[in-house]
Protein backbone atom coordinates (compact mmCIF):
# COMPACT_ATOMS: atom_id res chain seq x y z
CA UNK A 1 0.00 0.00 0.00
CA UNK A 2 1.76 3.31 -0.94
CA UNK A 3 1.09 6.71 0.42
CA UNK A 4 0.24 9.57 -1.83
CA UNK A 5 2.28 11.88 -0.07
CA UNK A 6 5.73 10.56 -1.32
CA UNK A 7 4.84 11.49 -4.61
CA UNK A 8 3.78 14.92 -3.93
CA UNK A 9 7.76 16.51 -4.29
CA UNK A 10 7.99 14.97 -7.63
CA UNK A 11 4.46 16.16 -8.63
CA UNK A 12 4.65 19.32 -7.53
CA UNK A 13 8.72 19.81 -9.24
CA UNK A 14 6.83 17.90 -12.59
CA UNK A 15 4.25 21.34 -12.54
CA UNK A 16 6.22 23.62 -11.35
CA UNK A 17 8.96 22.11 -14.67
CA UNK A 18 5.99 22.67 -16.90
CA UNK A 19 4.58 26.30 -15.34
CA UNK A 20 8.05 27.16 -16.16
CA UNK A 21 8.42 26.47 -19.63
CA UNK A 22 4.69 27.99 -20.58
CA UNK A 23 5.89 31.00 -18.69
CA UNK A 24 8.67 31.14 -20.73
CA UNK A 25 7.15 30.45 -24.37
CA UNK A 26 4.45 33.46 -23.30
CA UNK A 27 7.38 36.08 -22.55
CA UNK A 28 9.44 34.86 -25.76
CA UNK A 29 6.15 34.85 -27.93
CA UNK A 30 4.98 38.25 -26.34
CA UNK A 31 8.82 39.84 -27.27
CA UNK A 32 8.67 38.04 -30.80
CA UNK A 33 5.49 39.57 -31.64
CA UNK A 34 6.82 42.86 -30.45
CA UNK A 35 9.74 42.47 -33.20
CA UNK A 36 7.25 41.22 -35.87
CA UNK A 37 5.16 44.62 -35.91
CA UNK A 38 8.44 46.52 -35.45
CA UNK A 39 9.65 44.98 -38.95
CA UNK A 40 6.18 45.68 -40.47
CA UNK A 41 7.44 49.37 -39.23
CA UNK A 42 10.63 49.32 -40.90
CA UNK A 43 10.13 46.48 -43.55
CA UNK A 44 12.68 44.49 -42.57
CA UNK A 45 11.92 40.86 -41.43
CA UNK A 46 15.87 40.32 -40.66
CA UNK A 47 16.08 42.43 -37.71
CA UNK A 48 15.02 38.98 -35.88
CA UNK A 49 18.74 38.55 -36.42
CA UNK A 50 19.43 41.13 -33.91
CA UNK A 51 16.40 40.40 -31.77
CA UNK A 52 17.64 36.77 -31.26
CA UNK A 53 20.40 36.79 -28.94
CA UNK A 54 18.41 39.76 -26.74
CA UNK A 55 15.44 37.02 -26.71
CA UNK A 56 17.09 34.85 -24.65
CA UNK A 57 18.70 37.80 -21.94
CA UNK A 58 15.25 39.35 -21.65
CA UNK A 59 13.39 35.49 -21.28
CA UNK A 60 16.13 34.71 -18.76
CA UNK A 61 15.71 38.13 -16.90
CA UNK A 62 11.89 37.96 -16.60
CA UNK A 63 11.78 34.22 -15.47
CA UNK A 64 14.20 35.63 -12.46
CA UNK A 65 11.78 38.29 -11.95
CA UNK A 66 8.73 36.09 -11.80
CA UNK A 67 9.80 33.17 -10.01
CA UNK A 68 8.05 32.32 -6.54
CA UNK A 69 9.41 34.29 -3.77
CA UNK A 70 8.45 30.98 -1.87
CA UNK A 71 11.61 29.17 -3.42
CA UNK A 72 15.28 30.10 -3.96
CA UNK A 73 17.20 30.45 -7.28
CA UNK A 74 20.21 28.37 -7.06
CA UNK A 75 23.84 29.97 -7.64
CA UNK A 76 23.94 27.28 -11.40
CA UNK A 77 20.86 29.61 -12.49
CA UNK A 78 22.74 32.63 -12.11
CA UNK A 79 25.77 31.19 -13.66
CA UNK A 80 23.36 30.20 -16.50
CA UNK A 81 22.05 33.75 -16.80
CA UNK A 82 25.49 35.11 -16.44
CA UNK A 83 26.77 33.34 -19.44
CA UNK A 84 23.87 33.86 -21.66
CA UNK A 85 24.14 37.48 -21.22
CA UNK A 86 27.20 37.21 -22.45
CA UNK A 87 26.96 35.27 -25.73
CA UNK A 88 23.40 36.98 -26.45
CA UNK A 89 24.61 40.34 -26.18
CA UNK A 90 27.90 39.80 -28.18
CA UNK A 91 26.03 38.03 -31.18
CA UNK A 92 23.35 40.66 -31.12
CA UNK A 93 25.47 43.39 -31.04
CA UNK A 94 27.69 41.77 -34.30
CA UNK A 95 24.64 41.41 -35.82
CA UNK A 96 23.56 45.06 -35.42
CA UNK A 97 27.14 46.76 -36.63
CA UNK A 98 27.43 44.05 -39.24
CA UNK A 99 24.08 44.76 -41.29
CA UNK A 100 23.57 48.50 -40.15
CA UNK A 101 22.48 50.68 -42.99
CA UNK A 102 22.30 47.44 -45.39
CA UNK A 103 18.99 47.08 -45.54
CA UNK A 104 17.04 43.78 -45.27
CA UNK A 105 19.02 41.05 -45.41
CA UNK A 106 18.83 38.87 -49.23
CA UNK A 107 17.04 35.32 -47.66
CA UNK A 108 14.45 37.31 -45.59
CA UNK A 109 14.18 39.69 -49.16
CA UNK A 110 13.77 36.80 -51.04
CA UNK A 111 11.15 35.39 -48.88
CA UNK A 112 9.05 39.08 -48.86
CA UNK A 113 8.63 39.08 -52.79
CA UNK A 114 7.43 34.90 -52.72
CA UNK A 115 5.15 35.65 -49.97
CA UNK A 116 3.95 39.48 -51.82
CA UNK A 117 2.78 37.39 -54.99
CA UNK A 118 -0.25 35.70 -52.97
CA UNK A 119 -1.33 39.19 -51.59
CA UNK A 120 -0.50 41.22 -48.34
CA UNK A 121 -2.57 39.25 -45.81
CA UNK A 122 -0.91 35.66 -46.69
CA UNK A 123 2.43 37.60 -46.97
CA UNK A 124 1.94 38.86 -43.12
CA UNK A 125 0.83 35.75 -42.06
CA UNK A 126 3.30 33.66 -43.28
CA UNK A 127 5.72 35.60 -42.07
CA UNK A 128 4.67 36.22 -38.80
CA UNK A 129 4.16 32.29 -38.23
CA UNK A 130 7.41 31.02 -40.41
CA UNK A 131 10.01 34.05 -38.79
CA UNK A 132 8.52 35.15 -35.93
CA UNK A 133 6.44 32.70 -34.27
CA UNK A 134 8.49 29.67 -35.05
CA UNK A 135 12.02 31.62 -33.94
CA UNK A 136 10.18 32.17 -30.43
CA UNK A 137 9.48 28.06 -30.06
CA UNK A 138 12.97 27.13 -30.87
CA UNK A 139 14.42 29.72 -28.38
CA UNK A 140 12.10 28.22 -25.92
CA UNK A 141 13.35 25.04 -26.42
CA UNK A 142 17.05 26.16 -26.77
CA UNK A 143 16.64 28.10 -23.38
CA UNK A 144 15.66 24.62 -21.31
CA UNK A 145 18.66 24.72 -19.98
CA UNK A 146 18.29 27.81 -18.10
CA UNK A 147 14.30 27.24 -17.71
CA UNK A 148 14.64 23.70 -16.07
CA UNK A 149 17.93 24.60 -13.72
CA UNK A 150 15.13 27.08 -11.85
CA UNK A 151 12.96 24.27 -11.01
CA UNK A 152 16.01 22.50 -9.65
CA UNK A 153 17.63 22.13 -6.30
CA UNK A 154 20.99 19.91 -6.67
CA UNK A 155 24.41 21.60 -6.78
CA UNK A 156 27.23 19.26 -8.29
CA UNK A 157 30.52 21.12 -8.76
CA UNK A 158 32.11 18.62 -11.00
CA UNK A 159 29.67 18.80 -13.72
CA UNK A 160 29.40 22.50 -13.44
CA UNK A 161 33.11 22.87 -13.93
CA UNK A 162 33.03 20.44 -16.50
CA UNK A 163 30.01 22.15 -18.50
CA UNK A 164 31.76 25.58 -18.26
CA UNK A 165 34.76 24.68 -19.31
CA UNK A 166 33.07 23.43 -22.75
CA UNK A 167 31.57 26.80 -22.52
CA UNK A 168 34.55 29.07 -23.00
CA UNK A 169 36.22 26.36 -25.55
CA UNK A 170 32.22 26.94 -27.41
CA UNK A 171 33.09 31.04 -26.76
CA UNK A 172 36.14 31.39 -27.86
CA UNK A 173 35.72 29.59 -31.02
CA UNK A 174 32.32 31.75 -31.66
CA UNK A 175 33.57 34.47 -30.53
CA UNK A 176 37.53 34.33 -32.82
CA UNK A 177 36.04 32.61 -35.44
CA UNK A 178 33.79 35.77 -36.21
CA UNK A 179 36.21 38.07 -35.66
CA UNK A 180 38.48 36.54 -38.04
CA UNK A 181 35.92 36.41 -40.56
CA UNK A 182 35.45 40.37 -40.08
CA UNK A 183 38.70 41.11 -40.45
CA UNK A 184 39.46 39.30 -43.32
CA UNK A 185 36.04 40.46 -44.81
CA UNK A 186 36.71 44.33 -44.26
CA UNK A 187 40.82 43.50 -45.81
CA UNK A 188 39.83 41.22 -48.74
CA UNK A 189 41.52 43.58 -51.30
CA UNK A 190 44.81 42.67 -49.80
CA UNK A 191 43.77 38.60 -49.91
CA UNK A 192 44.51 36.49 -53.06
CA UNK A 193 41.33 34.31 -53.01
CA UNK A 194 37.52 34.74 -51.68
CA UNK A 195 37.68 32.13 -49.02
CA UNK A 196 38.59 32.44 -45.56
CA UNK A 197 40.91 29.83 -44.86
CA UNK A 198 43.48 30.69 -42.44
CA UNK A 199 42.86 30.73 -38.40
CA UNK A 200 40.23 28.65 -36.99
CA UNK A 201 38.83 28.46 -40.81
CA UNK A 202 41.68 26.33 -41.48
CA UNK A 203 40.66 23.49 -39.15
CA UNK A 204 36.58 23.82 -39.96
CA UNK A 205 34.77 25.50 -42.26
CA UNK A 206 32.09 26.60 -39.69
CA UNK A 207 34.45 27.64 -36.64
CA UNK A 208 31.48 29.74 -35.09
CA UNK A 209 28.59 27.27 -35.74
CA UNK A 210 30.91 24.62 -33.97
CA UNK A 211 31.18 27.09 -31.01
CA UNK A 212 27.56 27.89 -30.94
CA UNK A 213 26.70 24.21 -30.46
CA UNK A 214 29.43 23.44 -28.04
CA UNK A 215 28.28 26.51 -25.76
CA UNK A 216 24.60 25.32 -25.58
CA UNK A 217 26.32 21.84 -24.74
CA UNK A 218 28.29 23.30 -22.34
CA UNK A 219 25.24 25.49 -20.77
CA UNK A 220 23.33 21.95 -20.50
CA UNK A 221 26.16 20.14 -18.29
CA UNK A 222 25.94 23.75 -16.34
CA UNK A 223 22.02 22.36 -15.80
CA UNK A 224 22.54 18.99 -15.27
CA UNK A 225 24.44 20.18 -12.21
CA UNK A 226 21.82 21.49 -10.83
CA UNK A 227 19.76 18.83 -10.80
CA UNK A 228 17.73 19.33 -13.75
CA UNK A 229 16.05 16.69 -16.10
CA UNK A 230 17.91 15.77 -19.04
CA UNK A 231 15.72 16.91 -21.14
CA UNK A 232 17.80 20.13 -21.26
CA UNK A 233 19.64 18.39 -23.74
CA UNK A 234 16.90 18.98 -26.20
CA UNK A 235 18.95 22.47 -26.58
CA UNK A 236 22.14 21.91 -27.93
CA UNK A 237 21.06 18.74 -29.64
CA UNK A 238 18.03 20.71 -31.54
CA UNK A 239 20.78 23.86 -32.25
CA UNK A 240 22.98 21.49 -33.83
CA UNK A 241 20.06 19.67 -35.60
CA UNK A 242 19.84 22.71 -37.47
CA UNK A 243 22.96 24.09 -37.81
CA UNK A 244 24.00 21.01 -39.41
CA UNK A 245 21.06 20.33 -41.60
CA UNK A 246 18.20 23.12 -41.68
CA UNK A 247 19.09 26.88 -41.44
CA UNK A 248 22.98 26.97 -40.88
CA UNK A 249 25.96 25.10 -42.95
CA UNK A 250 23.00 24.21 -46.20
CA UNK A 251 22.27 27.38 -46.96
CA UNK A 252 25.44 29.40 -46.30
CA UNK A 253 27.27 26.15 -48.88
CA UNK A 254 24.89 26.40 -51.37
CA UNK A 255 25.47 30.25 -52.21
CA UNK A 256 29.40 29.06 -52.96
CA UNK A 257 28.75 25.63 -55.12
CA UNK A 258 30.50 25.87 -58.28
CA UNK A 259 33.21 28.28 -56.86
CA UNK A 260 36.48 26.33 -57.36
CA UNK A 261 38.44 27.68 -54.68
CA UNK A 262 35.55 26.61 -52.26
CA UNK A 263 35.39 23.62 -54.02
CA UNK A 264 38.94 22.88 -53.20
CA UNK A 265 38.45 24.33 -49.78
CA UNK A 266 35.61 22.05 -48.79
CA UNK A 267 37.56 19.03 -49.49
CA UNK A 268 40.70 20.00 -47.57
CA UNK A 269 38.38 21.07 -44.63
CA UNK A 270 35.96 19.32 -41.56
CA UNK A 271 32.47 20.96 -41.65
CA UNK A 272 31.74 20.94 -38.24
CA UNK A 273 34.12 19.65 -36.30
CA UNK A 274 37.94 21.36 -35.95
CA UNK A 275 40.28 18.70 -37.58
CA UNK A 276 43.59 18.88 -39.24
CA UNK A 277 42.97 19.67 -42.92
CA UNK A 278 42.98 16.72 -45.53
CA UNK A 279 46.08 16.15 -47.96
Amino acid sequence: HTHPVHHAPCYTLLMLTIALYLLSLIIILSYTTFIFFLAQYKKDNSIIDIAYGIGFIVTAYLLIELFPGTLTVSPHTYILFFLIALWGTRLSTRIYLKNRNKGEDFRYATWRKAWNRKGNLYYLARSYLQIFILQGLIISIVLLPFTLSLSAQGAGTHTLLFGLVVWFIGFFFEATGDKQLDRFIKSKSTHKGTIMKTGLWKYTRHPNYFGESTMWFGLSFIALASGASYAVLLSPFLITYLLLYVSGIPMLEKKWEGNSEWEEYKQKTSAFIPLPPKK
